[in-house]
């Protein structure tokens, strides 16, 4: 028997009932994707239940509303987990189409997806005037990682100011990450560069933690001698091994 509270529990109005269209298959949700009579509700509700189910024949009909400014942000949702390769090739062909917070969030689903097929726009983009879209490019191209992300980083650390700066010094540091199983020489190489005092601080830190895991330091091509006679009578280091007073 139903208490008084269960009997005016309120309804879902049918227009915002996502249950009906979640028990959908692929074909139907497809369908209401491209169907310019459904609701933004509807498509979005599709969007996020083809990122489930959604395959090939889903791609390109989200791929259509990455400029929608109401829906993008479902339609990569919906993208971002379907292997297919026409996924990249649709999140490639929106980027220079797009401008502001659309074209971030295309730089943000490519930089999750790790297409290396991008990285030449990407390089682009880290000059872009927008200082947010800069950085947006130079954090996806750290999340892809490998030897051509870490020449296009090490490139812009030379060449961006804040606020890119910064951003594009942690993303050198995610890819000097990625880098240490493939390819430890280069990734060590980066670290370096990473631990000079001109980065910032945390990242700095992060180089200087790493390098100094990795093994010994190198030898130095200059060696000094240990202070002797008073110098020495006078150092309460500990350095010289002597015990202080």
């Amino acid at each position: 028997m139903q208490t008084p509270a269960q009997k005016e529990r309120p309804k879902v109005p049918p227009e915002f009932d996502a249950l009906p269209i979640w028990k959908m298959s692929a074909q139907q949700l497809v369908a209401m994707v491209k169907d310019p009579k459904s609701t933004v509700f509807q498509k979005a509700i599709a969007c996020k239940r083809l990122s489930i189910i959604g395959g090939r024949e889903a791609v390109q009909p989200m791929a259509a509303l990455l400029s929608h400014p109401q829906l993008a942000c479902y339609a990569r949702f919906g993208l971002e987990p379907i292997p297919d390769p026409s996924v990249d090739d649709a999140l490639r062909a929106a980027l220079p189409k797009l401008t502001g917070k659309l074209q971030i969030g295309v730089i943000h689903s490519i930089g999750f997806r790790k297409d290396a097929r991008a990285l030449n726009a990407l390089s682009k983009l880290i000059h872009d005037s927008d200082p947010q879209v800069a950085g947006a490019a130079a954090a996806a191209v750290g999340m892809i990682g490998g030897l051509q992300a870490g020449k296009i980083l090490q490139a812009a650390l030379k060449s961006t100011q804040p606020p890119v700066f910064p951003v594009a010094a942690r993303a050198c540091l995610l890819c000097a990450e990625s880098l240490m199983a493939a390819n430890r020489a280069r990734a060590l190489e980066l670290y370096t560069e990473l631990s000079e005092k001109s980065m910032p601080e945390p990242v700095r830190l992060a180089a200087l933690r790493v390098l100094n895991a990795a093994g010994p330091a190198p030898a130095y091509a200059n060696r000094w001698p240990a202070p002797t006679g008073a110098a020495a009578d006078a150092d309460t280091s500990g350095f010289l091994g002597k015990r202080p007073k």
